[in-house]
């Protein structure tokens, strides 16, 4: 597998020390380049499991006998479905150390590949005595799914019934917990106290990571909005490029008013001068037409004028 890029800012320095000691075993530079791959297997894991994946894949082929290489490339597998290569990711990671700490992961691997019974067998375990309270709470959760797998909805309900549920404060598994507890409430038909589980994992749910408070929402009739949905920000985008053009086109309609009315006003402010040119030129027609009427009079003046001295005889005609 080709070397996937790795931003200059990431160190090992963000490892566990558990893990950096690990590398230690190996030369500085294989030590270092395997590190951060980790780092971006662990950066990845929650927003884009696949590329998480690729990471974790890099740093096994680079150094397989280690077990926080194995731990990362098993969870990672886990996280994209690949159950079958999670659980021996896993499997050689506890051979490796000898701790139970991913139990409650293996056991919803064994759920992922059609195995509740090997699940609940896995919750029973002896190695549920070495866990934190954290991943027994997560083992609990994953032995109420495999219940479920099996069909047995009460039996699921009783199983998460553990007095963790009314915990004061709320822990890193309080959420989770709740809201697997309403969930099993909601399958075997009781709504109104699985609506209650729920209002109360929300309230534990400080990141929104369950989804407590959009089942909520639904009980309730409502319709829950994520404001970072990247298709209503697609449905927002047409929305404004379709107010844009509205607006351009308005803009466009008040300059055309405009214009007409620059137009309006230019014939109005016109209107008196060319009266008064209509005016004048029915001033200039009147006088050209008394001019000629003068010169028509003057004309018949000298033809009558014409015709009297015709008729009179010349000097030498003259009788006496």
């Amino acid at each position: 597998m080709d070397r996937l890029p790795i931003p200059p800012d990431v160190t090992g320095e963000e490892l566990d020390q558990a893990a950096r000691r690990e590398l230690m075993s190996l030369p500085k530079t294989l030590a270092d380049d395997v590190a951060r791959n980790l780092v971006m297997t662990g950066r990845l894991i929650d927003e884009d499991p696949e590329e998480a994946y690729r990471y974790s894949r890099v740093a096994l082929r680079l150094a397989s006998r280690v077990a926080a290489v194995r731990e990362a490339a098993g969870i990672a597998a886990y996280m994209t479905g690949r159950y079958t290569e999670a659980l021996s990711e896993l499997r050689a990671a506890r051979r490796m150390t000898g701790s139970a700490e991913h139990w409650a992961v293996m056991a919803d691997c064994e759920r992922g590949l059609g195995r509740p019974e090997r699940a609940l067998q896995m919750a029973g375990a002896p190695e549920v005595q070495e866990l934190d309270k954290a991943a027994q709470i997560e083992l609990r959760i994953v032995a109420a799914g495999a219940r479920r797998d099996m069909g047995q909805l009460d039996a699921a309900v009783v199983t998460l019934q553990v007095p963790e549920l009314n915990a004061q404060g709320a822990k890193e598994w309080t959420a989770r917990l709740r809201f697997a507890y309403a969930d099993a409430l909601m399958a075997v038909g009781r709504e109104d106290e699985a609506r209650e589980w729920f209002a109360r994992a929300a309230d534990a749910d400080t990141d929104g990571s369950t989804g407590a408070a959009q089942r909520l929402a639904e009980l309730d009739g409502l319709e829950f909005v994520d404001a970072y949905d990247p298709e209503l920000d697609d449905v927002d985008e047409d929305l404004d490029d379709a107010e844009e053009r509205r607006d351009v086109r308005a803009s466009r309609s008040r300059d055309e008013e405009d214009v007409f009315a620059d137009d309006d006003l230019d014939d109005d402010d016109d209107l008196p001068a060319d009266e008064g040119d209509f005016e004048d030129d029915e001033d200039d027609e009147e006088i050209d037409d008394a001019d000629s009427d003068d010169e028509e009079e003057d004309d018949e003046e000298d033809e009558d004028e014409d015709e009297v001295e015709g008729d009179e005889p010349e000097a030498g005609d003259r009788r006496a």
